[in-house]
C-alpha cells in the first residue's frame, strides 16, 4: 500500500473508533456529574461538577454489591454448563462417526432459529410449579444450560484439528477422554475464550427469564435490579439521568473489559503449535 492510502486508512478507522467509543465515554461522563447536560457540550465536563454521588444513590437502593454477586453465580453456572457440554457436543459431533451425527448436527444449528421468548411459558410452568426452583439459582441456570451456539463453534473448531494428532494417541492407549483433555482441548484454546465471551453476553444481559423466575429482591441479578431501580426509584432521584447512566455504566463494564483483555482470542490460532516442522 502506498504512503497516502495507509494514512488515509488509518484516518479512517480513527475516525471509525472514535464514533464507536464516543457513547461508551458519554455514558461514563454523564454518571459523574452532578448537575446533568444531556447536550453535546457535557461531553467535556467540568471538574466542579464530577461526582460519585449517582453510584452511591444507585448502590444504597438495590445494593450493587449483591446484584454483582448474583449475575456472577448466575453467569458462571451458565459459563461452565456451556463449556462442559458444549466441548463434549462438539468433540462427539466433529472425532467420532456415529449414526445420526449429521442430524443432530443439523438440530443443533436449527434450534438457534427458535426464539427463546417462544418457550418462556412452559419453562417457567416447568421449572417454578414442577420443580420448584423460583427464587433459585439453578432455576436461573437451568434454561441456559446448554448453549446450541457454543457447540457448533466447538464443532468447528475441532473439525480444524490434525486427525493424525488423534490418531497417534489412539495407537499409544489414549481413551476418548484422555484425548479430548490432553490433545484437543490445547488446541481449541481461541475457541473456548471465544465460546465464553460469546456466552457471557447473554446471561450477564439477561432481564426476562430472571425477572419472572426470581421475585426476591436479594436473589435477582444486576440487569433485573437496575430494570427495577430505573422503572420505580430513578425519577424521584435529584439527578434521574445521571443515575441511569450509573447503573448502566456497572452494567456495561464487565462486558467491555473482557472484550479489551481477550479480544486477540477471536482472531488467534494455536492449531500450529501442535504440528511439528
Amino acid at each position: 500500500m502506498s504512503r497516502a492510502a495507509i494514512i488515509l486508512r488509518g484516518i479512517v478507522l480513527g475516525v471509525g473508533a472514535v464514533v464507536f467509543l464516543f457513547p461508551f465515554y458519554y455514558m461514563i461522563v454523564g454518571s459523574l456529574q452532578t448537575d446533568p447536560d444531556p447536550t453535546i457540550a457535557g461531553a467535556i465536563p467540568n471538574p466542579s461538577n464530577l461526582t460519585l454521588e449517582n453510584y452511591t444513590n444507585v448502590n444504597d437502593r438495590i445494593n450493587l454489591w449483591t446484584s454483582l454477586v448474583n449475575s456472577g453465580i448466575f453467569t458462571g453456572g451458565v459459563l461452565l454448563g456451556t463449556i462442559v457440554f458444549g466441548v463434549l457436543a462438539g468433540y462427539a459431533m466433529a472425532m467420532l462417526q456415529w449414526r445420526g451425527q449429521k442430524a443432530t448436527f443439523a438440530l443443533a444449528v436449527l434450534v438457534q432459529v427458535i426464539p427463546f421468548q417462544l418457550l418462556q411459558i412452559p419453562l417457567y410452568v416447568l421449572i417454578a410449579r414442577d420443580y420448584g426452583l423460583s427464587d433459585n439459582y439453578l432455576g436461573m441456570i437451568l434454561p441456559f444450560l446448554i448453549n446450541s451456539t457454543a457447540t457448533v463453534i466447538f464443532r468447528q473448531y475441532f473439525l480444524q484439528l490434525p486427525r493424525e494428532l488423534f490418531e497417534a494417541a489412539r495407537i499409544d492407549g489414549a481413551g476418548e477422554f484422555r484425548l479430548l483433555w490432553s490433545v484437543g482441548l490445547p488446541l481449541v484454546r481461541p475457541a473456548l475464550v471465544t465460546g465464553v465471551l460469546l456466552t457471557f453476553i447473554g446471561p450477564w444481559n439477561e432481564f426476562l427469564w430472571p425477572f419472572l423466575i426470581t421475585k426476591d429482591a436479594s436473589k435477582q441479578p444486576l440487569a433485573v435490579s437496575l430494570a427495577n431501580y430505573i422503572s420505580n426509584v430513578a425519577a424521584s432521584t435529584d439527578n434521574p439521568f445521571g443515575a441511569i447512566l450509573a447503573g448502566a455504566v456497572v452494567l456495561a463494564a464487565p462486558v467491555v473489559v473482557l472484550f479489551i483483555v481477550f479480544q486477540r482470542y477471536f482472531v488467534s490460532t494455536d492449531l500450529g503449535s501442535g504440528v511439528k516442522g
